[in-house]
């Protein structure tokens, strides 16, 4: 999950296809294998009919590595005569025998699980569950490949609308205006460019998209694997549906039940955990660029970022480095222990009053390539997404003040970055989804991973979760970095894999 932000962060794969060409030339070219899958034969309503009986055309794609293929889903759950929309998957077969469809997917929300899948299947999955299950990967609706959410034809206006410096103090009455009018225009843009389909991004509708989905792939029950925002839609689908459970595993879980200002809360604690984790491993290596005690590290970070208010770094792009762009620099090297050394770098660099690196770290938070342009549409659904998730709540000058406050005392270092948030306030959609438990009464057991210094999804949401759930089951891996499952230890992954393989439930957790 990315932070829940707006100061504030995979590419598009069309399958194989042969030229049109003219003459007996084309009768010597190699066909391009073509598979299907065979829908579950469902009761269901007739005006759903249609979209759970339609079979799936499977094309090679990826260089013959995987297979591609795109399902139609009700724009409108409700009303699904009113349209469809598309979603885009792609799967890598079982190298061995299949006991059914895995599908995936890497978080966000915005993430694409149809990229998660091709450019990272082992790091998805590991080897006894691609022996086992076919992987499928696919973009959620209004992500990527999928009927995606659009906001701005020209990357500079998304520049602009993320890279935008306020010439007005940090915080401020003047400054929180101009989030919010930086907000308002981005909304009415992207209601502009997608129209429609920006009211129906929600996790419910998703939710509902993976049933369809489950049937689709001819699997009576689904096996589904959730990371981060992954956890939120793996735990909706579950309530929605919970005698259609298989193996459900989630990883880097969400409370289903906290609000915005709590994630807020909990999130800038879990960041400014992880911060302390690094100066510490810092200060026992060398080429490290604090000096002083990790407590003393910690208010010169603050330090720093007040100092990027007050005298942003222009870039060699023209583009200022300022605290909010310092602040995703610095917790997206904090999301894996691994990258903990970029953090030596950037802070150096900007030390010495260089914001390269520190561009460079955002830009790969956000997607933003090299020359200007974007990857993908995560940030952009991101933000829708969430809009329609997570009630705003009160925006006035005082409320954003006194959370400011809050959050700023609970994490000095990072709770004014977490602060001010103003980017649903002129959302053209209300929210949908109503922030309470969710406990999946009556569904198959659930397995509920979590991380304890896991800065994005701090360990207490899979606790909570955990415990809401009517069969919810904890694993804990006590360690850094956020999820756990195929990159922390055998522990975890044999949990997991004999959940998956077997149908094992942890009698106990097994504390890793």
């Amino acid at each position: 999950m990315r932070v829940a932000v707006l100061a504030a962060a995979l590419a598009v794969v069309l399958p194989l296809s042969l030229l049109t060409l003219s003459g007996c030339v084309s009768s010597f070219l190699p066909k391009t294998p073509s598979f299907t899958s065979t829908p579950t034969n469902e009761k269901v309503a007739a005006d759903l009919q249609p979209f759970y009986s339609q079979v799936l055309k499977w094309t090679s794609c990826e260089s013959g590595q995987f297979q591609c293929t795109t399902a139609k889903a009700p724009l409108d759950w409700k009303n699904p005569a009113s349209g469809s929309i598309d979603l885009a998957l792609i799967r890598k077969t079982a190298s061995g025998t299949a006991l059914g469809s895995l599908l995936v997917n890497p978080g966000g929300p915005g993430g694409s699980g149809f990229n998660f899948i091709k450019d990272s299947l082992d790091y998805a999955v590991d080897a006894k569950l691609r022996q086992s299950y076919d992987v499928v990967g696919f973009d959620p609706r209004g992500v990527n490949k999928s009927s995606a959410v659009k906001c701005y034809d020209n990357p500079k206006q998304m520049d602009s609308f993320l890279f935008g410096v306020s010439t007005n103090p940090y915080g401020s009455d003047a400054w929180i205006n101009d989030q919010r009018a930086n907000s308002a225009r981005f909304a009415a843009s992207c209601q502009k460019f997608t129209g429609n389909l920006l009211g129906f991004v929600d996790t419910n509708s998703a939710a509902r998209d993976l049933d369809l989905l489950r049937a689709a792939l001819g699997d009576k029950k689904l096996n589904y694997l959730g990371y981060s925002y992954g956890t939120l839609l793996g735990a909706t689908y579950a309530e929605l549906y919970p005698h259609k459970t298989g193996h459900l595993v989630l990883d880097g879980a969400l409370d289903p039940k906290t609000t915005s200002l709590q994630v807020s809360e909990t999130q800038a604690k879990g960041f400014e955990s992880a911060l302390r984790a690094y100066l510490a491993d810092c200060k026992t290596g060398k080429g490290c660029p604090f000096t002083g005690s990790v407590d003393a590290s910690m208010s010169d970070v603050r330090a720093l970022l007040d100092g990027l208010n007050a005298s942003p770094l222009r870039n060699s792009d023209g583009r200022e480095l300022t605290s909010s762009v310092m602040f995703n620099a610095i917790i997206f090297p904090l999301y894996n222990p691994s990258n903990w050394p970029y953090l030596n770098q950037l802070f150096t660099s900007v030390s010495k009053g260089d914001p390269s690196v520190a561009f460079q770290l955002a830009d790969a938070y956000y997607s933003r390539n090299a020359n200007g342009t974007y990857k993908d549409n995560s940030t952009e659904a991101f933000i829708a997404i969430n809009c329609l998730d997570y009630a705003s709540g009160s925006t006035t000058d005082a409320t954003l003040q006194a959370e400011a406050a809050q959050l700023v005392k609970v994490a000095p270092v990072f709770g004014a970055q977490l602060a001010y948030d103003t980017s649903c306030a002129s959302w053209p959609f209300p929210p949908t989804r109503i922030r309470e438990a969710i406990t999946a009464a009556g569904s198959a057991p659930i397995i509920v991973v979590g991380t304890t210094n896991d800065p994005a999804t701090p360990y207490v949401w899979a606790q909570a979760l955990s415990k809401e759930l009517q069969n919810g089951h904890l694993v804990t891996y006590q360690g850094q970095g956020h999820t756990a499952y195929n990159k922390s230890n055998s522990c975890v992954n044999d949990a997991v894999d004999n959940f998956f393989i077997d149908g094992t439930v942890p009698q106990k957790d097994p504390h890793c």
